[in-house]
C-alpha cells in the first residue's frame, strides 16, 4: 500500500511541475500539493 501511494505522489508532483512549465500555475500548484498529501501525508495516515 505504501508503494502505490509513493507512486501515486511522484506522478501528481510531475505532473504538477509539467503543468507549471506549460503556464497552469494554480493547477500545477494544486497537484504538487496533492502530491505531497498522498506521499508522505498518505503514507503516514495509513500505516
Amino acid at each position: 500500500m505504501d508503494f502505490v501511494l509513493w507512486i501515486l505522489a511522484v506522478i501528481l508532483v510531475i505532473s504538477g511541475i509539467v503543468t507549471l512549465i506549460r503556464g497552469g500555475v494554480l493547477w500545477g500548484i494544486v497537484l504538487i500539493v496533492l502530491g505531497l498529501l498522498v506521499g508522505p501525508g498518505g503514507v503516514s495516515l495509513f500505516s
